[in-house]
C-alpha cells in the first residue's frame, strides 16, 4: 500500500500544478496589450532561473549526473524553449479554442509513445481508456464555450496553428519525459526541474529583446508577468517535478488535461464567458478521467494487499 500512497502524492501535486497553469489565460486577459509570446518567454523564461536559484545546491550535486546525459538533458531544454512559443502561436493563429485542444489533448499521447519508444514501458489498458475520455471531455469543454475571438481564422492559418498545436504538445511531452527520465536515473527531481528550465531559460529570456515592450509598461501588466512568473511556472513545475518522482510523465500528462477545465471554469465565472450545457458534460468526462487515474486497478489493489 505504500506505494499506491506515493503515487496518490504524486497525483496530488500536479493536480494542484494543474490549478496553478489553469490561471494563465484568466490573468492573461488583463494584459492584452502584452504580446503572448512575451509573456510566454518571460514566464518560463524567469520561472527557470528562480528554479536553478531554489535548488542551486542540490542542483551543483547533481550536475554530474546531469551532464553524463547530455542527450536527454539537450531534449527537454530545447522542449522546454519550444513549448511555450508554439502554444501561444497555436493560439494566435488557429484562436484559443483549437490551439488549447491540440496542444493540451496530443501531450499525454506523446508522453505515452515517447514512454513507449524511448522507455520500453507498457501502456496501460486503464491508461488507454482515461485518455479516450479525457480527450473527448476536452473536446466537449471547448465546444461548451463560445469563443467570439475564434470566428475568422483562415483555413490555410488554421491548419499552421494545429501543427503548432501538436508541437506544442510534443514538446511539453518531450520535457516531461526527460524530467522523469533524469529522476530515474538518480537525479533529484529540483535538480531535474531546474537543470532543464535554466538551460531553456538562456534561450527564452533574450527572445523579450524582441518581444517584451509592454511587459512592465503599467502596474497590472507588471503584475501579471510576475504573477505568471511565480506562481504557475515556479511553483507549478516544483509540483510537477515532485509529482514525476511518483508516477510516469505519461500518467502527469495525462492528470493535467485539468488545466483547461479550471481555464473554463475561471473564464466563466471572473471574465463572464459564455457556457453551454456541453460544456458540463466536458467538465464530468475530464473529471472521470481523474478520477480514473487516482483509482488503483484491482488486480494490482489486490497484490499490494497481499505484500503487506
Amino acid at each position: 500500500m505504500e506505494n499506491h500512497d506515493r503515487s496518490f502524492k504524486g497525483v496530488i501535486a500536479i493536480i494542484i500544478a494543474s490549478f496553478l497553469w489553469g490561471t494563465t489565460g484568466t490573468v492573461a486577459s488583463y494584459s492584452p496589450d502584452v504580446s503572448s509570446l512575451a509573456i510566454g518567454a518571460f514566464s518560463m523564461g524567469v520561472g527557470g532561473v528562480l528554479l536553478v536559484i531554489s535548488a542551486r545546491k542540490r542542483l551543483f550535486c547533481d550536475c554530474k549526473l546531469l551532464f553524463k546525459q547530455p542527450m536527454v538533458l539537450l531534449l527537454g531544454a530545447a522542449s522546454v524553449a519550444i513549448y511555450p512559443l508554439a502554444f501561444y502561436s497555436s493560439m494566435h493563429l488557429a484562436g484559443v479554442a483549437t490551439g488549447t485542444v491540440v496542444s493540451i489533448a496530443s501531450a499525454p499521447f506523446f508522453a505515452a509513445m515517447l514512454e513507449r519508444l524511448l522507455s520500453k514501458k507498457n501502456i496501460s489498458r486503464q491508461w488507454i481508456v482515461s485518455f479516450v475520455i479525457g480527450v473527448i471531455g476536452i473536446v466537449l469543454l471547448v465546444l461548451g464555450r463560445e469563443h467570439s475571438n475564434d470566428i475568422g481564422y483562415g483555413v490555410h492559418q488554421q491548419s499552421i496553428g494545429v501543427i503548432l498545436g501538436g508541437i506544442a504538445g510534443l514538446t511539453y511531452a518531450g520535457y516531461s519525459w526527460a524530467a522523469k527520465h533524469l529522476m530515474e536515473s538518480g537525479v533529484h527531481s529540483k535538480s531535474s526541474m531546474s537543470g532543464l528550465f535554466g538551460c531553456a531559460a538562456v534561450l527564452l529570456l533574450p527572445s523579450l529583446w524582441f518581444t517584451g515592450d509592454n511587459l512592465f509598461s503599467s502596474s497590472t501588466n507588471t503584475l501579471v508577468s510576475l504573477y505568471m512568473a511565480i506562481v504557475p511556472m515556479f511553483l507549478g513545475y516544483l509540483l510537477f517535478g515532485f509529482g514525476l518522482n511518483f508516477i510516469d510523465a505519461s500518467k502527469a500528462t495525462l492528470i493535467t488535461l485539468i488545466e483547461p477545465l479550471v481555464a473554463t471554469i475561471l473564464a466563466v465565472f471572473i471574465i463572464g464567458e459564455r457556457f453551454k450545457v456541453i460544456g458540463w458534460v466536458g467538465i464530468a468526462l475530464v473529471s472521470l478521467c481523474l478520477l480514473m487515474q487516482t483509482i488503483k486497478p484491482q488486480s494490482q489493489l489486490r497484490l499490494a494487499l497481499k505484500s503487506t
